[in-house]
């Protein structure tokens, strides 16, 4: 009864599995882009490389104006030329954490491979003459001034509150007007913490009675001067970005972290006698990035980047969102307002109660907790945060989180990527030739290459994909110089400066066109970049539409015309090569599309080509290959195909039709031309013919369906064992263990244990025996017995036994045959040829039953040993028994 559940139970995680395999992509799951160039490593242009002695390059600091980069690494940091970071006028800062150091890091317990080094994580502009560092100096923070005329180190002070001590935490951190703030979990116990470091007075987050910042993971800041042009004398803030474990209630009970944005007022002070040194302005609200169609939550922030608009209640920030299960590669990227985070910090708290946070329902003080000071408070004679009432900082204490969750603008993602990770990501905005103003998303991915987007109407488009290292390894982190008009990728190995655009890289009009990069146009003759032309009158762009513009199809050149002259019945392969991963082939013969690629047509298309199969004189004529892309058909490849009759064979010589001379293949050159045909057409097509039919040609076809329908009987067949072979494994669990026993006692064994139950194992048999098995062994299971083969070729061990072969299915029972040796085909156990000279013998266990042929085989195998022992002359090897 067991026994029977378990194809029920099998049918059941089949079906579970395909269900999972389907969720949550399902066909209509249209922000999943795909990009529409590949670009390797090899066709990189116009790039500059970096690789120092050390590694882990992380933080950099661009300082555009002066034209210098500035990047830290593992215990070195380096000033680069912004012109090209290739240069020779690198200058390094030596920066190594001591050898007592790093033995005490050793001693508490540390990685001497990527702990115990000095990686320096915070990089920042002091004041005009210094800038100021930060790092993990072997688990014991360091920070330091420069002095940048001199690129030596001015002075050294403590870091273990600015800095973290591990260095894969999360680390966000900058100086404004003197002030530095920075977000991490600095300590051993990993407590997260957002502090102002200097000046005085320090302040921090609070950490009672529930915690403000639970195990958070931060990826970014940022702040905006909220208090220019503000009609209710605002306060200007900062923001904080990070994934913390989650507490509140959600529709899914298996996330574990959720992403958030924090905000405190940079005028805040602390409290005077509650919330000493702490912020009294803190709040936190959720971010939500999902698909709500799908039911599917990415929960994980990765990284964001913030517009600061003209007016700044235009705000907007992006965030790459990932999944928080680490063996499933998922990225999203999602938009957001800074109007709807006001509106979220505007709004309802959250409270804990019995262990359960929920929206608090009750009174809120006056003036309301965790506001910044405004004209409302001064007028209640509250000028900073020390004079806010006790009852308002009890209440911002214990209700620091907000019950509006921020949604995303359009409330879904703007870009999905189901295979792979985003790790960082950076914008730059761009004014095209139509006025508009785009935003262009240059994102980081896990495995070292680049993504090159633009946003055009709520939609994401991937205008290429670039590997920037062979060595696959996370991008750390993204740098954008409008001066230098390069973006700056840092990774483990080193930095690449990279142009914003390769316009060049696009050879025609429609590759320009197609591209829909902000950046390009054409000027009639080449792919350029509009920044480089005063007057853009006469250029060429639609980036809303990527189509328009080019109307003369045959300006983009030449194309490659072909001849082929193949014997009937061959198969032909027609090349067409299409560079862009959204194009799609289409293919005419004399000027008429081909609407079916099905055998019954005679053809078949891939991205390699079209395949003519079986090729008949009714399929000779001129065949063009068309890449089409947004509704357009750009001409790729033309040939010219003629199909020539096989000649009846002779007395004299048997034709190869596939052998033809090289005389048969030429290769010209003809203008591209539209689909309706054109002068060249008319010089070298032949008339339009139907396509093929007759009694040879449906020959080919049955053909081949005959070898589609193989196929799938054997696709079938492999579902089916599959299946059978998870089931017998998993009954191989109740099967008893084998008793072993020595050569010596088998004799003995197979005499005295008839009666009773046996187990029982016969490594091979010397050739000597005169007879052989002859046809194919079988491995049979009756009620329960399971037969096993053992391996010829293992030598047995008198220490070690060998491990017992898995079950096989039971086949069919053998006629009833008797071979040349007197060995009944049906016996429960059976001799095998092994290597032409001796035989093996099918391990076979009872349980309590004995066969009735059992001791005629015992009798029979006995006959056999005996006779072999009298006529051989030397011992037996270790291969027999």
């Amino acid at each position: 009864m067991r026994r029977a559940k378990h194809p029920i139970c099998m049918v059941v995680l089949g079906s579970l599995v395909s269900v999972i395999w389907g969720w949550p992509f399902g066909p209509h799951l249209d922000m999943d882009v795909t990009p529409r160039t590949t670009v390797h490593i090899s066709g990189l242009l116009g790039c500059n490389r970096f690789r120092g002695a050390v590694v882990n390059y992380s933080s950099m600091l661009l300082e555009d104006g002066l034209g210098f980069l500035y990047v830290g690494a593992r215990e070195a940091i380096y000033k680069m030329d912004a012109t090209n970071i290739s240069h020779n006028s690198t200058l390094s800062l030596e920066w190594v954490a001591s050898a007592e150091q790093k033995r005490q890091c050793l001693s508490k317990g540390k990685n001497n491979q990527t702990e115990c080094y000095n990686h320096v994580r915070f990089l920042d502009r002091y004041n005009d003459t210094h800038l100021y560092t930060c790092g993990t100096h072997a688990f014991r923070p360091r920070c330091a001034y420069i002095d940048v005329a001199q690129f030596t180190f001015a002075r050294f002070e403590e870091g273990k509150e600015k800095c973290p001590y591990d260095p894969t935490k999360g680390y966000t951190g900058f100086i404004i007007d003197g002030e530095m703030y920075s977000a991490s979990q600095y300590e051993f116990r990993s407590i997260a913490d957002i502090r102002r470091n200097f000046p005085f007075p320090n302040l921090r987050t609070d950490d009672s009675p529930s915690r403000w910042l639970l195990e958070a993971d931060f990826v970014g800041s940022a702040f905006l001067r909220e208090s220019v042009n503000s009609s209710i004398g605002d306060d200007d803030k900062l923001y904080f970005f990070f994934t913390e474990r989650n507490v509140e209630p959600t529709a899914y009970s298996s996330q574990t972290r959720v992403a958030r944005v924090a905000r405190v007022c940079k005028g805040d002070i602390g409290g005077q006698r509650t919330l000493q040194r702490k912020w009294t302005s803190f709040l936190k609200a959720r971010l939500v990035c999902s698909i709500p169609e799908y039911e599917l939550q990415l929960n994980v922030l990765r990284s964001i980047h913030v517009i600061e608009g003209a007016d700044v209640q235009d705000t907007i920030f992006y965030g790459v969102f990932g999944l928080e299960w680490r063996n499933v590669k998922m990225s999203a990227v999602c938009q957001y307002s800074i109007r709807d985070v006001q509106t979220a910090f505007d709004g309802p708290y959250m409270e804990l109660q019995d262990s359960k946070w929920r929206e608090y329902t009750g009174k809120v003080p006056d003036p309301r907790p965790g506001s910044c000071i405004t004209d409302q408070h001064r007028a209640l004679l509250i000028n900073s945060s020390r004079d806010l009432p006790d009852n308002v900082l009890n209440f911002a204490r214990r209700y620091p989180l907000m019950a509006i969750q921020i949604q995303p603008v359009g409330g879904r993602p703007l870009l999905l990527q189901r295979s792979l990770d985003y790790t960082k990501m950076t914008v730059h905005q761009v004014t095209g030739l139509d006025g508009h103003v785009y935003d262009m998303l240059f994102i980081g991915t896990d495995d070292g290459w680049l993504h090159r987007a633009v946003k055009i109407r709520g939609r994401m488009h991937i205008i290429e994909e670039i590997q920037l290292f062979r060595e696959k390894q996370p991008i750390n982190n993204l740098v954008i110089s409008q001066k230098q008009e390069s973006i700056y990728v840092s990774a483990n190995s080193g930095l690449v400066q990279v142009p914003l655009s390769s316009c060049e890289r696009y050879t025609s009009c429609y590759d320009c066109v197609f591209a829909r990069d902000p950046l390009c146009a054409w000027d009639g003759r080449l792919c350029v970049e509009i920044s480089s032309y005063p007057n853009r009158s006469r250029l060429i762009q639609d980036v809303q539409m990527g189509s328009r513009g080019c109307t003369n199809i045959t300006s983009d050149g030449f194309v490659t015309h072909h001849t082929r002259v193949v014997m009937a019945g061959d198969d032909v392969l027609l090349q067409c090569e299409i560079h862009s991963n959204l194009a799609s082939p289409r293919w005419t013969l004399n000027g008429q599309q081909l609407q079916g690629y099905a055998v019954d047509f005679g053809f078949r298309t891939g991205n390699d080509g079209l395949l003519i199969i079986g090729a008949q004189i009714q399929q000779s004529g001129h065949y063009r290959c068309y890449a089409v892309e947004n509704n357009v058909w750009v001409p790729v490849r033309s040939y010219v195909v003629r199909v020539q009759p096989v000649s009846p064979p002779s007395s004299h010589t048997s034709p190869n039709p596939t052998a033809l001379p090289e005389s048969f293949f030429t290769t010209a050159t003809a203008p591209t031309l539209s689909p309706s045909g054109g002068p060249v057409e008319q010089l070298l097509s032949p008339p339009p013919a139907p396509l093929p039919s007759g009694p040879e040609f449906q020959t080919f076809r049955h053909m081949e369906a005959m070898y589609i329908s193989l196929v799938a009987v054997l696709g079938g067949l492999c579902l089916v064992l599959t299946v059978v072979l998870l089931y017998v494994s998993f009954c191989a669990r109740s099967v008893p263990n084998v008793r072993k026993y020595s050569r010596q006692e088998f004799s003995v064994t197979m005499a005295t244990e008839r009666k009773r139950s046996s187990h029982f194992e016969l490594k091979t048999v010397s050739s000597h025996c005169n007879g052989r098995i002859e046809g194919r062994s079988r491995a049979m299971s009756q009620d329960g017995e399971f037969l096993q083969i053992i391996s010829a070729d293992v030598q047995s061990s008198p220490c070690k036994d060998p491990p017992p072969a898995p079950p096989l299915p039971m086949p069919p029972p053998l006629p009833s045959t008797e071979y040349a040796n007197g060995l009944s085909a049906t016996l429960p156990s059976m001799l095998r040829k092994m290597n032409g000279n001796s035989y093996m013998l099918l391990t076979q266990t009872d349980s309590g039953m004995t066969s009735p042929l059992y001791h005629s085989f015992t009798e029979e195998l006995n006959k056999i040993l005996e006779k072999r022992k009298h006529t051989q002359d030397i011992q037996p090897d270790e291969s027999s028994v």
